[in-house]
């Protein structure tokens, strides 16, 4: 099976599915995949809160064009599925170069659906297409020629819980909210604040996090009750088991500037069932003036894109100075979008994460306040993440620089020990001693000094032509009279301070000097006829 999810929330949404006993769990882009029997499939549903849908695949095949998707479609048999008065629907996610028109590959595995139910029962006699509450829902994944065709097991987004009865602008979703929450490491062991609070999605999410409240129970209808094999008594068994619930001793505390979003908060609470767990209160940020002890704030912001403020660099700056006067000892989980406001609330964040709050790119960030400076902090045993891991880094850095230079330092010294002075002609025959990284600047000015053509010449001996050993004077060929001149003309010219003399050769250029180009002269038409090609045609 493959659970759906949001970016930057798959290794959540991977321990959420090991816990509920799914086997073989594997956490990919935007989605986990991992084995279960039905059982599997219904708590996935019913306990997940970080998936928004359990796709369960059914026929894998490749294709590389609609013709052929077309005809391995139909090779399924759609009969276990669905009957001739079901209805269906198709959502596409295409990935390819060749499947470029999502629409398009709907239409044509609905037509192969469509034509497997005719030909066997009848012209006419086939499943109908139903947009909103279809009986089965098939989802279709292309990636370059491979194809998936999935059940769709959810039905409606399971972001949609069931208990929001009205919301505010842009809300955060659900499945995000959840999200943030358990990667916070909140469990309901300690206060949670959401000092901006809007329609109370975060402060619904944490009630049900703590009292262990499964999402899955205000939902009316998931997708897989309309399948051939559902089985009601497993599934109701499921449904009414509150075993796992547990008592919370704590408090979640939420406010908002606006009395319209506390009375918004304050319906969806009453309709989740978990108004014993909340303080709800119309409060603007700046009233906040004391906070419970110990405690986690978790929050997002106005962007200044669909809501904003009259000062949103102010309203940043007000926040990070509440942090630090009110909130002390709290660890503040703050989600906003990558933009010049985050920096404004002026601390340093331990964990920075990117993340994607429907189309807009966000930062998670976690701010841990502390008493008193980072010295006294850390002589605590504590530490910031981000912080700590960065200084750890530039330490790995120094240590592995100190080492690679003791490393050449000690090779060196064991070749000027064996080879003694010869260690100084190796380097000056090609080049190729290596040097430690404090002679970095030295080692590429002498392999240069070392290879230039002068230098070459010399050392590859004499090649005007005079034997050096009787084995070259018998075997050495003739050499032709080209040879015997360009051995005789220098090939370089003599150094000059003038910096193009060493890319010419000045006596080469004297002797072309006023002479014609030694070619044949014409004889007839320049270029040669074409076949077939007749005169004075």
């Amino acid at each position: 099976m493959v659970a759906k999810t949001f970016q930057g929330l798959e290794d959540v949404l991977a321990e959420e599915l090991r816990g509920l006993g799914a086997e073989n769990v594997e956490p990919g882009r935007r989605m986990v995949s991992f084995e279960g029997d039905l059982e599997m499939l219904y708590r996935a549903n019913m306990c997940c809160r970080t998936a928004l849908r359990i796709l369960k695949p059914i026929h894998k095949f490749t294709a590389e064009n609609t013709d052929e998707l077309y005809e391995r479609a139909k090779e399924f048999d759609w009969g276990s599925l669905m009957t001739p008065q079901s209805t269906f629907s198709i959502d596409t996610v295409a990935y390819s170069d060749e499947f470029t028109h999502s629409r398009f590959v709907t239409y044509r595995v609905k037509d192969a659906i469509a034509d497997w139910f005719c030909d066997r029962f009848g012209e006419g006699q086939r499943p109908g297409v139903r947009l909103q509450d279809a009986d089965v829902m098939i989802n279709v994944h292309i990636s370059g020629d491979r194809v998936t065709l999935s059940l769709d097991s959810s039905g409606e987004s399971l972001h949609k819980r069931g208990y929001r009865v009205a919301q505010t602008e842009a809300p955060i979703n659900e499945v995000l909210a959840a999200g943030i929450i358990l990667k916070s490491g909140w469990r309901g062991d300690c206060p949670l604040v959401d000092p901006m609070c809007g329609s109370g999605t975060f402060l619904i999410e944490a009630a049900m996090i703590a009292a262990n409240i499964n999402p899955g129970v205000y939902r009316r209808h998931f997708s897989f009750e309309n399948w051939k094999d559902f089985d009601p008594e497993l599934f109701d068994r499921l449904y009414n088991d509150d075993s796992g619930e547990r008592p919370f001793n704590y408090k979640i505390y939420g406010a908002d500037i606006s009395p319209k979003a506390i009375e918004i908060a304050r319906r969806n609470i009453k309709s989740a069932g978990v108004g014993r767990m909340i303080s709800l209160e119309t409060k603007p940020l700046s009233a906040w003036d004391e906070a419970p002890a110990d405690g986690v704030l978790i929050t997002n912001p106005p962007y200044g894109e669909r809501i904003s403020a009259d000062d949103m660099e102010g309203l940043y700056r007000l926040l990070g100075s509440k942090l630090k006067n009110i909130f002390k000892g709290y660890h503040a989980w703050i989600i906003a979008a990558k933009n010049e406001y985050i920096h404004s609330i002026g601390l340093s964040p331990s964990v920075k994460e990117d993340i994607l709050n429907g189309s807009i790119e966000c930062e998670l960030r976690e701010f841990i306040i502390f008493e008193g400076d980072y010295k006294h902090f850390r002589a605590e045993g504590k530490r910031l993440r981000e912080l700590e891991d960065k200084k750890s880094m530039r330490r790995d850095e120094r240590r592995r620089d100190k080492e690679q230079k003791s490393r050449f330092e000690r090779r060196d010294s064991r070749r000027e020990e064996r080879f003694g002075d010869r260690s100084d002609r190796y380097s000056d025959r090609g080049g190729r001693k290596f040097h430690h990284p404090g002679d970095r600047d030295e080692a590429p000015r002498r392999h240069a000094e070392s290879s230039r053509p002068s230098d070459r010449w010399e050392r590859r001996g004499d090649r005007s032509g005079t034997p050096r050993n009787k084995l070259e004077e018998r075997y050495r060929p003739e050499r032709s009279a080209r040879a015997t001149r360009e051995s005789a003309e220098p090939r370089f010219a003599p150094r000059s301070e003038n910096p193009l003399a060493s890319r010419r050769n000045e006596e080469a250029l004297r002797s072309i000097t006023n002479r014609r180009p030694a070619l044949p002269p014409s004889e007839g038409p320049l270029m040669r006829p074409r076949r077939g090609w007749k005169k004075n045609q």
